[in-house]
């Protein structure tokens, strides 16, 4: 089991195969866009800019699990974060990460880097793993430190 064998959907509903992301350093978050850290939306994209000519490649699910803070559509919150952040890297639809509903693909997020505490559950918006080019995943961030405390870390897997 890798990273590989995930997908995505988009807000249109078109499928994603990971594959398509191999070879390539990924970030993934799950992001809202009625947080307290809903700026770290701009961040993401600045690394984007940064790193993505050598490979980096951000991919961010909103989740509406923490306080509803994810309201809207996955099309909504699509076009939010482009008008609002610039944002240009992929943005799929709407997820779940903790809980029963939710995706296989957090799960797998989880299961390989837990973080601190007792329970491996993401604890908010914008929790940040990052994955190297082989799609090992080889960190994972909490939500209050900023996406740009990555850039060593993703020079190094770049």
């Amino acid at each position: 089991m890798s990273i590989y064998n995930f997908s995505g959907v988009t807000p249109s509903g078109k499928e994603v195969s990971f594959t398509e992301y191999e070879g390539k350093v990924l970030l993934i978050a799950n992001t809202a866009s009625k947080c307290g850290l809903t700026p770290q939306y701009g961040d993401l994209q600045k690394l984007y800019e940064q790193y993505g000519d050598q490979g980096l490649v951000v991919l961010g699910f909103p989740c509406n699990q923490f306080a509803g803070q994810e309201p809207g559509t996955s099309e909504e919150a699509e076009e939010f974060c482009q008008i609002n952040y610039g944002v240009t890297f992929p943005v799929f639809a709407k997820v779940d990460v903790n809980g029963p509903d939710a995706s296989p693909l957090f799960n797998y997020l989880k299961e390989q880097q837990p973080g601190a505490g007792d329970s491996s559950d993401i604890s908010w918006n914008f929790t940040k793993f990052l994955i190297d080019r082989s799609g090992r995943v080889v960190a994972r961030v909490e939500p209050k430190e900023s996406p740009e405390t990555m850039s060593e870390q993703i020079e190094s897997l770049l």
